[in-house]
């Protein structure tokens, strides 16, 4: 297990590039399985969930050529099934959450697939009712084994249908565009997800030679084709890393430009961050936040306390609801953070509390911040990263803290963050890789 030594109390200063998108990225991979063509992907983060999603690829059979650092040519042209019955393919499915999407490109094109249980981050109940019924509905049989934690899936043909999906899933969307995309017939899915990832993963399709109306909608209309081509494709930045430094800027009294941003598909995150307090200007496509010795919560117009709560974009992504409540804690103000969409988010906060932080969990999905004003600074500790994004709340909450803290356990931090370590360290922060 690593850990990050950090010294805290530096303000830093400097450009930060982000890395490309995650969520994005687990999704475009999945896609190279629906043809039998060369697709180019760039901008590919360096991480342990998008490395582990390539080896899982490679060893099915897709070709993979690494031709930049951050680009990949992959051919699907050879895929070995027999694959989907080893210890290998048990082994690396069950270590991320991604390999879930592999489901739709392999029903559509060979009739079958098998899946353990998916890994990814321990942030309470993360069921998948919303994939399965939608590939039922397109004429797919589903069968789950409780001994050996595996879900079965085959068809002998999908045909279009409409769907109302019961919860406007980004995986669960991404899982049935791409089966509907080989389908026969039109598909109509009411309640899609719209994520931009979700966005570019459509687009991409298309031109791969998808028919796929309604992109950016919660109605997505796709008329199934016989056959898909190859293409190239670049992520987009990863939102949640702009977010993550846009929070890390304001808390540690930062002067940070964070470049190439695609200030468009960011939603309403800069905005949520300006009513936490922290300043930022856009210059073109940059996010430059300048150094601030103190930020103050917004209220509601009535005077209330402003409420950071999830939605479905484009609402607050919940993957930035552990950086704004750590940010809160050395505002002036208050806020309460509502982590609606899983129940076991919030409860680092107990190492926030150790730290100094003044803070009530009201519940497994609401907490209360009463921020600190900068007056009484946190303090180093030794803890422990639950998943990915508590993890870079901590590493935000040890960068602003005074003297030494130590985070365990960051793989987890690795799994979404592309060398934070190195690339925080250039901009003058002191941590060092145990």
């Amino acid at each position: 297990m690593a850990s990050f030594e950090v010294i805290g109390g530096k303000r830093l200063k400097g450009d930060i590039f982000p890395q490309g998108a995650k969520n994005e990225a687990l999704q475009i991979l999945c896609a190279v399985l629906l043809t039998p063509e060369p697709v180019t992907i760039s901008n590919l983060p360096d991480i342990v969930d998008v490395n582990k999603l390539i080896e899982l690829l490679d060893n099915l059979g897709v070709k993979v050529n690494r031709t930049a650092p951050d680009t990949y040519t992959f051919q699907a042209d050879d895929i070995n099934l027999d694959y989907l019955q080893t210890d290998s393919f048990v082994k690396l499915g069950r270590s991320i959450r991604g390999s879930v999407m592999i489901l739709g490109p392999m029903l559509a094109r060979f009739g079958q697939c098998k899946l353990p249980k998916p890994g990814g981050d321990k942030i309470g109940r993360r069921r998948m009712d919303t994939h399965f019924i939608g590939l039922e509905k397109l004429g797919a049989t589903f069968s789950y084994d409780t001994h050996d934690s595996f879900f079965h899936i085959e068809t002998k043909g999908l045909k279009g249908v409409y769907l109302l999906l019961d919860e406007a899933s980004v995986t669960g969307t991404a899982n049935i565009v791409m089966a509907a995309a080989l389908a026969e017939g039109t598909t109509t899915i009411y309640n899609a997800a719209c994520e931009p990832y979700l966005q570019q993963l459509c687009r991409m399709l298309n031109r791969m030679g998808a028919k796929i109306s309604g992109v950016g909608s919660n109605l997505l209309t796709i008329e199934g084709v016989e056959k898909l081509g190859g293409t190239e494709h670049r992520l987009l930045p990863d939102m949640i890393e702009i977010g993550s430094f846009i929070g890390m800027a304001g808390m540690t009294g930062s002067e940070i430009t964070i470049k190439d941003c695609q200030i468009p598909e960011l939603g309403l995150i800069p905005d949520t961050f300006r009513r936490l307090g922290i300043n930022m200007e856009y210059r073109g496509d940059d996010i430059y936040i300048p150094a601030q010795d103190h930020y103050e919560i917004d209220t509601y117009i009535d005077g209330s306390i402003l409420n950071v709560s999830d939605h479905t974009w484009p609402g607050f992504t919940p993957d930035l609801l552990s950086i704004a409540l750590v940010v809160a804690t050395q505002a002036k103000g208050t806020a309460l953070i509502h982590q609606k969409m899983f129940e076991s988010r919030l409860f680092f906060v107990d190492k926030l509390i150790e730290m100094g932080a003044q803070i009530i969990l009201c519940d497994p999905h609401r907490a209360t911040i009463i921020g600190q004003n900068k007056q009484v600074p946190l303090k180093g500790i030794t803890m422990t990263s639950p998943d990915i994004r508590a993890g870079v709340a901590l590493l935000i909450a040890a960068l602003s803290a005074e003297g030494r803290s130590v985070i365990n356990n960051v793989e987890q931090i690795d799994r979404g963050y592309q060398n934070i370590d190195g690339r925080l360290n250039a901009l003058g922060a002191e941590i060092r890789r145990l």
